[in-house]
């Protein structure tokens, strides 16, 4: 048997920077999953301060320990005598960095992570993490050994899940199980109202950022870098969306003209048809089909925080849409009648598929949730 998780390594470069300060950021954010907080809004509001390096850092290990969450625990619950919740992310997030880094950077994660609990309760568990750590270094291969043995420490996923995956795909379960806990490809979206796939694929050569064409405007990077990095991000020359989203766009785009008669001469009388969004936040479906074609677009999202990131995504490429805050099933308290002549759901859900992305999902949903979401 294999000592460590089937889980990819995680990148060389996650060590620059101010490892400690990562840490502290990425154990807030494993904090914050705990209480049922999704990571990626968690790491917003915990990383924001941090420079990009740090931010890109922090990002890499809360994700890389999410994805190992079960394994984590287990881990800590062996070798801390009492939880702590003071400490307790902290060492997951170090012994997740260990997992990965353990060889001749197992000194370099130990002391961060000793340097971050000094920040602590005026440093009261400096101890603590020091000893947790280096005995998991001690014993890891006993550790690892015993805890593989079960199955959904060893897959990576609440055995509920993993079941459900066997039963729906009883000759694939392995490869799709597998598939959810390897990092994504980071792709592009390139704003063709502002540049194009071909200018856009010369300006990452020029900075020596490798990528190849996947879709009709889309990019995929060789290796994922910091947004802060690609060349024009800021002026909205391009965004990040996987390639799956960007086909809801494309799509679109394509049925328009044959979803009626009305629309084609409504186009020709220059009346742009009329678009909603039921379900926008974080907006990257809105804004593709604002760069595709000209058309009137409602953005509809049920949760006001999540509506200002559409808003801000909006403005960052210097597209315009209707957004509002309601339920797209409360039609008399959002809609004017007017009827819209295309509607894009992407509708609540469990996310499973999208697992390899949000991580977090394994672990904040219940079996429970499945019927409810479908209701919805």
């Amino acid at each position: 048997m294999t000592l460590d998780p089937a889980l990819p390594a995680a990148p060389a470069t996650r060590l620059s920077g101010n490892l400690a300060e990562a840490l502290g950021a990425a154990s807030a954010a494993l904090a914050r999953v705990a209480r049922g907080g999704a990571l990626d809004r968690a790491l917003d509001d915990v990383a924001g301060a941090l420079n990009p390096a740090e931010r890109a850092a922090a990002q890499d290990i809360a994700y890389s320990a999410c994805r190992r969450l079960n394994l984590l625990d287990a881990i800590a619950k062996r070798l801390i005598a009492k939880p702590n919740a003071e400490v307790d992310h902290l060492i997951r997030a170090a012994l997740s960095e260990l997992i990965d880094h353990g060889g001749e950077r197992a000194h370099t994660i130990t002391d961060q992570a000793v340097v971050c609990a000094e920040g602590i309760a005026q440093g009261a568990f400096k101890g603590l993490v020091n000893g947790v750590l280096r005995r998991f270094l001690r014993e890891r291969e006993a550790l690892l050994s015993a805890m593989l043995v079960d199955e959904s420490l060893r897959l990576a996923y609440p055995h509920w899940w993993i079941e459900r995956v066997r039963d729906a795909w009883p000759s694939q379960w392995q490869p799709v199980l597998e598939a959810g806990n390897h990092p994504p490809a980071m792709t592009l979206r390139v704003n063709l109202r502002r540049s194009s796939v071909e200018a856009y694929a010369a300006t990452l050569d020029a900075a020596q950022i490798a990528a190849h064409r996947s879709g009709p405007a889309a990019l995929t990077l060789e290796r994922a870098i910091p947004v802060a990095r690609l060349p024009g991000f800021a002026a909205g020359l391009v965004s990040v969306q996987d390639l799956g989203a960007q086909w809801a766009g494309h799509l679109a785009a394509a049925s328009l003209p044959s979803v009626d008669n009305a629309i084609r001469e409504q186009a020709t009388a220059g009346k742009p048809p009329r678009i909603l969004d039921a379900c926008a936040a974080p907006g990257g479906k809105s804004a593709h089909l604002l760069e595709l074609f000209d058309c009137e677009l409602t953005a509809l999202d049920v949760d006001a925080g999540r509506l200002d990131t559409v808003r801000r995504t909006l403005k960052r490429l210097g597209l315009d849409a209707r957004c509002l805050t309601a339920d797209a099933s409360g039609l008399d308290a959002w809609w004017d009648g007017v009827p819209f002549d295309f509607v894009l759901l992407d509708a609540p859900c469990t996310a499973s598929g999208v697992v390899s992305r949000h991580p977090d999902g394994k672990w904040l949903k219940r079996p429970s949730d499945i019927a409810q979401l479908a209701r919805i």
